[in-house]
């Protein structure tokens, strides 16, 4: 087939190129624009683009698409039998949606009609969900509620952060989009309604997500979401009014000074140069790495040798 490719991140990349393993034609790769990236701000080009350019395949990267006319005139003259979207960025416009035959597919990972919208990747893993997977549908004006083509199921281990599930699901999402492709010209694929009343939604993350709310969640909801919550914003919380990042963390037996009491949630108990925490529910969490605002990255143990800790400090009080 003749395809336009509309992708960004490197989690578009494995579709892009098991499109042209397979043959298809890829007339056009739609990406963003360069975006400056870490301290020095330096513009770099997205996975996909860079994926593209070795390819040797045409790109183009235009800031908006609903209204640009240049655009238009360009798809248009392609005249594609299929539109592929992999984590692009931008809502596809309405004349975009009706210009190819067998319409604009895409790849989103999870099991619509669940977790819709930016993330649902780290909402699964935050969420502590067993299995999530990959969704194949056609793209409408709704947010992710096109009918679905082709879904997979993929397990979530226990230990899994969202980092690592990106990379299964990408991998694993590629020869799904090109089982849909063939399916869809052959007629064999029948598109499905999504029930939308089973919708859930997996807004775009925020800063504040990675705040460590002990007093609301048990020491398993805070493992899933710092698990959900990689690489950005992790897990954070306060130590006298300062920014503590935990880097690592683990589910806990309560510490023995704790066994026969009821803690605070927050409130930190220090046993053998391992730093506890209680959670919600009395249970513990264990914090492994951590780095206090201005400081490098620490082992607990390396941690507690280095910074005084009260008896009875308790985390995620702002300063006084």
């Amino acid at each position: 087939m003749k395809l336009v490719f509309c992708g960004t991140p490197s989690f578009a990349v494995p579709t892009l190129e098991a499109l042209l393993a397979a043959g298809h034609e890829v007339a056009l790769v739609v990406s963003q624009p360069d975006r400056p990236v870490g301290r020095s701000q330096q513009l770099s080009a997205s996975a996909v683009k860079q994926t593209a350019v070795v390819a040797g395949l045409t790109v183009t990267q235009p800031e908006k698409i609903r209204s640009n006319s240049e655009f238009r005139v360009q798809l248009e003259a392609i005249a594609p039998d299929a539109i592929v979207v992999v984590a692009y960025g931008r809502i596809i416009p309405p004349w975009m949606l009706a210009l190819p035959r067998l319409g604009c597919i895409n790849l989103h990972g999870s099991l619509l009609p669940k977790y819709r919208g930016a993330a649902p990747i780290q909402w699964a893993v935050a969420m502590g969900d067993a299995f999530t997977g990959n969704t194949t549908m056609l793209l409408e004006e709704g947010l992710d509620t096109g009918p679905i083509l082709l879904q997979q199921e993929v397990e979530i281990s226990p230990e899994q952060t969202a980092v690592e599930l990106f990379e299964v699901l990408a991998r694993a999402g590629a020869p799904l989009v090109v089982k849909t492709l063939a399916g869809l010209a052959n007629g064999t694929i029948e598109p499905q309604p999504q029930n939308h009343e089973g919708a859930t939604f997996a807004p775009l993350l925020n800063r504040e997500d990675g705040r460590i709310d002990f007093a609301a969640r048990s020491a398993h909801e805070i493992k899933n979401r710092w698990r959900g919550f990689q690489p950005w914003p992790g897990a954070f919380t306060l130590l006298d009014g300062k920014k503590l990042i935990v880097h690592r963390l683990d589910v806990a037996a309560p510490p023995h000074s704790a066994e026969s009491s009821l803690a605070e949630p927050g409130r930190i108990r220090v046993e053998n140069h391992r730093l506890f925490v209680a959670c919600a529910g009395n249970t513990w969490i264990e914090f492994l790495e951590l780095q206090l605002e201005g400081k490098k990255r620490l082992t607990a143990a390396e941690f507690l040798r280095g910074t005084p800790v009260a008896a009875d400090a308790r985390l995620g009080v702002p300063a006084q």
